[in-house]
């Protein structure tokens, strides 16, 4: 089986905040955000697994400051790490205004997805060479969520979370 790229699985989705998708503040609703953000993480998952997939776990979101009504929404995601069937998706948010091209960056996330085979069995996916300085980072931190997952899941020891260690010794 073949390795890919973060950049393999770059999935980039710019939209309008519209005033229906808006809370009483005129600020996106978070709801709406994450389902956004699981859409396109979700095409970053098939581009980089060719399968189909299906959201196994939003394990990180950090709802950083309001979108506003009307502001242009620019979601990327990309998987950062492959295990067996499973990946991590890294999804950055950035808005900006109308009249100012600054993009500011005002969410994150990180979500799981599994691949599955047209029968709803898993099937082992391509794993990830990172390239830059920040997918290794990310590349590097997967593997300890993945862990920590495990372990609160009661899937894995403490003993067993070899990339824990370093965190509590």
């Amino acid at each position: 089986m073949h390795h890919k790229t973060p950049e393999n699985s770059k999935t980039i989705q710019t939209d309008l905040v519209l005033p229906g998708e808006t809370n009483s503040l005129n600020s996106l609703f978070g709801g709406e955000l994450l389902a956004r953000m699981d859409r396109v993480a979700s095409i970053a998952a098939i581009k980089h697994s060719e399968q189909i997939v299906v959201t196994a776990s939003v394990n990180n979101v950090a709802f950083g400051e309001p979108v506003p009504v009307g502001s242009i929404l620019t979601i990327e995601a990309k998987v950062s790490r492959a295990f067996n069937s499973s990946m991590e998706v890294f999804i950055d948010v950035w808005k900006q205004n109308k009249t100012n091209p600054k993009m500011t960056k005002v969410n994150e996330a990180i979500f799981t997805f599994v691949a599955l085979d047209k029968q709803g069995k898993t099937v082992k996916i391509p794993q990830v060479v990172p390239e830059t300085d920040l997918e290794k980072e990310r590349y590097d931190a997967a593997l300890r969520r993945r862990q920590l997952s495990l372990v609160l899941a009661g899937k894995l020891s403490a003993k067993e979370a070899t990339e824990l260690k370093a965190l509590f010794d």
